[in-house]
């Protein structure tokens, strides 16, 4: 099951993966009934896989009512695993409903307003064969711009980051989504508080389509100001987005908003504008490394395989995988790397000095956390 997961991740298609699994001829298991019938042992369907790769009794959890629920069996996938095929199902999902892979939305449209409640557009300009995209309020499109001396006209990268850096700190808040969503729960509720912060945590590797249906299903609105942007969300639309078999309490209402601030400071120059937050943007300097993200998935799978081995060899199971025995060992322990230094990796921030390499040089990784921070630099 676990080579299944990994495998899809690896591809990133259930079509794919049956198309493998055909030309394999791997079928799915058989068993004989009472009456002597054999059943199974046919061609995975891409339904079948599909509901494979999202059942969560594989992580350790039952489903009653449509709710899940922690159970007594130990889970078969592990959490990193499971969510990188979760994200990776929803990407395809949203890209499939948006109609082509190609098109990225823009990731704001239709929610930004300037200061005098007009309606900010996406649009472009081509510059020396590079593409700008930038939001525009509507006067600079319809009217005389000399008669629209306080619209807009922003850069798109630098709004969408200073949005979505403050929507992915409320979603890393338990107290304030506790607070924002109330659900009647508590399993349910941890479930929802859990499900934001990983949201939180794996923004950026997220799918462009699925950023903005997750953006247009919370935000009301965007007002954008000379000093501050003005986050109008629908917190209660978390639970139903997150988590459809949630119920609210009976206080909660779908009316109910939450205003998410960002001050900023305006800096004009000629038709466009710059906005610089006015203070510290805790996403401004996060970018996760790609080889230090893909280096840790790693070793949790030779974990796994280590784990699922019934006492086979180091070398053999190094053999298996294509690498040396002392690569595969090194990365082994980098899968007891403390918690909050992975989660600081896969945001990207890891000391500038860490890389894949010198993580990878650390042949004796101490297995004491406070060790761990001191000898890799975060402490």
């Amino acid at each position: 099951m676990r080579a299944i997961f990994r495998r899809y991740t690896e591809l990133g298609s259930v079509r794919l993966l049956k198309a493998e699994f055909d030309a394999q001829g791997r079928n799915s298991k058989s068993w004989t009934s009472v009456a002597g019938r054999v059943i199974g042992a046919k061609p995975f369907s891409r339904g079948a896989l599909y509901l494979m790769l999202r059942n969560r009794t594989y992580r350790g959890e039952i489903v009653h009512k449509g709710q899940s629920h922690p159970s007594e069996h130990p889970p078969i996938i592990d959490p990193l695993l499971w969510d990188a095929v979760q994200i990776r199902l929803a990407g395809n999902t949203a890209e499939r409903n948006a109609g082509t892979r190609s098109h990225q939305p823009s990731l704001l449209a239709g929610m930004l307003f300037d200061a005098d409640g007009n309606r900010m557009t996406p649009t472009h300009a081509v510059k020396k064969d590079t593409r700008y995209h930038y939001y525009v309020s509507r006067p600079l499109i319809t009217q005389d711009q000399r008669e629209s001396a306080t619209a807009l006209r922003i850069p798109a990268e630098e709004i969408e980051h200073l949005v979505t850096s403050r929507v992915r700190q409320w979603l890393l808040d338990p107290g304030g989504i506790y607070q924002a969503t109330r659900l009647p729960d508590p399993s349910a509720q941890r479930r929802l508080i859990t499900r934001a912060g990983e949201i939180g945590k794996s923004w950026t590797e997220l799918p462009g389509t699925r950023q903005h249906a997750f953006l247009t299903t919370l935000i009301e609105r965007i007002d954008v100001g000379d000093d501050q942007i003005a986050i109008h969300l629908r917190p209660t639309r978390l639970a139903a987005f997150l988590d459809g078999a949630a119920t609210l309490l009976p206080s909660a209402s779908d009316d109910e908003s939450q205003i998410l601030s960002v001050p900023v400071r305006v800096r004009r120059s000629g038709r466009a504008i710059r906005m610089l937050i006015a203070g510290t943007d805790a996403f401004a300097a996060a970018k996760p490394d790609a080889r230090l993200v893909k280096l840790l998935i790693r070793a949790r799978r030779f974990n796994a395989i280590l784990l699922d081995s019934d006492g086979v060899p180091f070398a053999a199971l190094a053999k298996r995988e294509g690498v040396s025995p002392s690569y595969f060992t090194r990365l082994v322990r980098l899968s007891y790397l403390a918690q909050d230094l992975t989660e600081a990796i896969l945001d990207g921030r890891q000391p500038r000095e860490l890389t894949a390499d010198k993580l990878l040089a650390h042949s004796r990784l101490p297995l004491g956390w406070h060790e761990q921070r001191t000898v890799l630099g975060f402490a």
